[in-house]
């Protein structure tokens, strides 16, 4: 992480993932910004950007052909390198482009976004979407270099600033009590100074954070299951909204709705749920599930979920603040349907009383 450092990236790119061409993978929002810049730092190497709308409902495998066949149309090759330059989305479709293409090319993430920044390009998750849910097709492909610019935060709407806040907050929560209140604290100047000192902390903690239980568990079989606190309820508001919600605005919902459910099956600490929710409102994040989604229909979209075993959803719930259930089973916890169809029914207003 370095201010300023997307104007030079290419010589990193160049030191990192050596390549006879480079493809830049971008959206319609962040490519007039950015690609000519990037493309412009790799010098005389072999450049050319490919550009797809913006958006979660273009993270599909139509998109995934569409960019592979053009890679293919333009004679891309083995000694391909594939730069993704976005938010999470184009961060996990070129992620798994470059995963997939000739069975598998190098991958830099140049995220735009704070989300991406702080969770989405680290880790060496790709894939795209599909009608059954999120994420439900992909591959592990961990990037040969990830470079995250703050300064192009100043540039971010604040709706995707706050998106970006939830998973800061999910990171508090699941692993350190000191964090999470710290950047509470912040949420004013974090979102008054998107490129502030503040900020350039907050980025440095989620990304240790996150890089931390990433290398205890790099393919999902035990901790790396608490990353998902508030996305087993939340992937499914967020397919159920039609991409109409932000994953992070998803996923703040979520955390919401399973600090409640954790309290309620007597796995967390009272007053945990409420502590999550005021969090989450000072973000400006919404705490409630949509009232026009029905709580079966959210249960059985759930069942669908990358991480369900035996046609059920499995949680990753908190103890408290800063800590999280479920070590001695793996790190993921079994709730009864009915135990999870009750948390979603209940009011915003009685959660956390």
């Amino acid at each position: 992480m370095a201010p300023g450092s997307l104007a030079g990236a290419g010589e990193l790119i160049r030191e990192t993932a050596p390549a006879h061409r480079y493809a830049i993978i971008t959206d319609d929002v962040v490519g007039p910004l950015y690609a000519a810049r990037v493309a412009a730092s790799l010098g005389d190497a072999r450049v050319q950007v490919l550009t797809i709308p913006t958006g979660e409902k273009h993270k599909t495998r139509e998109s995934w052909a569409l960019l592979t066949d053009r890679l293919l149309e333009a004679g891309f090759g083995r000694d391909t390198a594939v730069v993704a330059l976005g938010g999470g989305v184009v961060g996990d479709l070129a992620g798994f482009v470059a995963a997939t293409f000739m069975r598998g090319v190098p991958v830099v993430q140049l995220p735009t976004t704070l989300l991406a920044m702080i969770d989405a390009s680290v880790g060496g998750k790709t894939g795209v979407d599909t009608p059954a849910g999120k994420n439900l097709v992909g591959a592990f492909h961990p990037p040969a270099l990830v470079l995250s610019d703050p300064t192009v935060l100043t540039t971010l709407p604040a709706e995707q600033l706050r998106s970006g806040l939830a998973e800061a907050i999910k990171h508090g929560v699941i692993t350190d009590e000191s964090y999470f209140e710290r950047t509470v604290a912040e949420l004013p100047a974090l979102l008054s100074r998107p490129a502030g000192p503040e900020m350039l902390g907050l980025i440095a903690r989620s990304i240790e954070i996150k890089a931390e239980i990433v290398a205890r568990d790099e393919r999902e079989g035990g901790i790396r299951k608490t990353l998902n606190f508030g996305h087993t309820l939340g992937h499914a508001i967020e397919s159920e909204s039609g991409y109409r919600l932000l994953h992070g605005e998803a996923v703040a919902i979520g955390m919401v709705l399973e600090s409640v459910l954790a309290e309620r099956e007597g796995i967390a600490e009272s007053g945990t749920a409420r502590r999550v929710r005021a969090a989450v409102e000072r973000a400006g994040l919404p705490t409630e599930r949509p009232s026009e989604m029905e709580p079966a229909r959210l249960v059985a979209v759930t069942r669908s979920d990358k991480k369900a075993r035996r046609g059920q959803a499995e949680f990753a719930l908190p103890r408290r603040v800063g800590a999280m259930a479920g070590a001695e089973t793996d790190w993921a916890v079994r709730i009864d349907e009915d135990a999870v169809l009750a948390a979603l029914s209940i009011k915003n207003g009685a959660i956390g009383q």
